[in-house]
């Protein structure tokens, strides 16, 4: 099928993309999402310039777009994607969510009126499986931010690795794919990549009650 996948640039994107590649999905694009300033991504508020590097460390085409947070973003969605389907010919959309039933109420419906098949090779997947696969294929990822009532700034900069997800574990009430937004993660590395990605570690911020580590 063809397809073009949305990308944080985190380890769920990243995972649902190599996933739904291994299934026979044709992916023409990642689709990431900015914020109108066009500097940082709307998810984990990464640079986009940063983004940019990462696809051509896999040799994945991107599309970056702006988009509005909130009133407006579910029109101005489908309407690229429309734009997608006339003239790429795209088929489905390839999502990274695990298992919050609202986020694929959205999806389905959205995707319905679209008239594209909504292709989600993490759904229903146990997490603590999930990530341990994530880690056994390969991936490099660290995390570049935290909700802060949850995971202080000493998690930022961390790899995810075995490690990783046997400390996250003692914490008791942490989800292990930080699915409900208790960390985000950015991946540097692993089987679809062609080189590492380049990047510097900068400062740990606080806002919105959330941390944040700069990459440059």
């Amino acid at each position: 099928m063809r397809t073009v996948c949305l990308w944080s640039a985190g380890k769920d994107s990243c995972f649902a993309y190599y996933k739904a590649g291994l299934a026979g999905h044709k992916i023409l694009s990642l689709v990431n999402f900015t914020t109108n300033a066009g500097k940082n991504s709307l998810s984990h508020g990464l640079g986009s310039e940063l983004i940019k590097r990462q696809a051509q460390a896999a040799g994945i085409p991107l599309l970056q777009k702006a988009m509005p947070k909130g009133a407006g973003y579910r029109e101005a969605f489908k309407d690229l994607l429309e734009q997608w389907k006339k003239e790429k010919a795209i088929e489905g959309i390839v999502f990274g969510d695990i298992y919050l039933e609202e986020h694929k109420v959205w999806i389905d419906k959205v995707c319905r009126e679209l008239g594209l098949t909504a292709i989600m090779p993490l759904w229903g997947k146990d997490t603590t499986a999930l990530v341990t696969e994530f880690i056994k294929a390969g991936f490099k990822a660290i995390v570049v931010s935290t909700l802060a009532e949850f995971m202080g700034p000493e998690w930022l900069g961390r790899k995810i690795n075995n490690d990783f997800v046997t400390e996250l574990k003692t914490l008791g009430n942490i989800d292990l794919c930080g699915e409900k937004g208790e960390f985000h993660s950015f991946v540097y590395h692993g089987p679809i990549f062609n080189e590492l990605v380049n990047f510097t570690i900068g400062k740990k911020v606080l806002k919105d009650k959330h941390w944040f580590l700069e990459l440059i």
